[in-house]
């Protein structure tokens, strides 16, 4: 494996939110101030998801005080602490940026109804340290053994 490859592979999560463009969500961001931290919770909807690997983002858009704000979440970074899906919304586009330039209930998506309000999480990394070596080994000599049966096979056929 390359050395970039099996640095970012250690920064990834083992479980990520499974996003949709649409949903309205609740994300959880430890805070540091100073020596101290805390955890903040930001609402809104997601407007766009983007990247791929340890780069993957999504933008999540909401209204406070009458002023729109967008955050950028890093999918894989340690302080998002949990993306918590509070609605499921129906969304026809990849960027939903057509919502900035409305407000009241027109800034919202409509809700797909027969979805259920669920965590689903996506398995990103796959544990290959579960496996012991010595099976790797074994795996290896019995596909060893069936080429050469292969291989052996063709001989004996041709000599009947």
């Amino acid at each position: 494996m390359d050395i970039i490859k099996s640095i970012e592979h250690e920064q990834l999560k083992n479980k990520i939110p499974d996003l949709k463009v649409g949903d309205t969500v609740r994300v959880h961001q430890r805070i540091k101030e100073g020596n101290r931290e805390r955890i903040q919770v930001f609402e809104g909807i997601i407007i766009k998801k983007q990247g791929g690997g340890v780069n993957a983002t999504f933008t999540v858009r909401r209204i406070a005080y009458g002023v729109g704000v967008e955050k950028t979440f890093l999918v894989h970074s340690p302080l998002v602490e949990k993306v918590e899906v509070v609605r499921v919304g129906k969304a026809r586009r990849a960027k939903l940026y057509y919502l900035r330039e409305r407000t009241g209930k027109s800034a919202k998506t409509k809700e797909n109804i027969g979805a259920k309000i669920e965590s689903k999480y996506i398995d990103v990394k796959e544990d290959l340290a579960e496996v012991p070596a010595t099976e790797v080994v074994a795996e290896e000599a019995k596909t060893e053994a069936v080429a050469e049966e292969t291989v052996a096979t063709p001989e004996v056929k041709e000599e009947k």
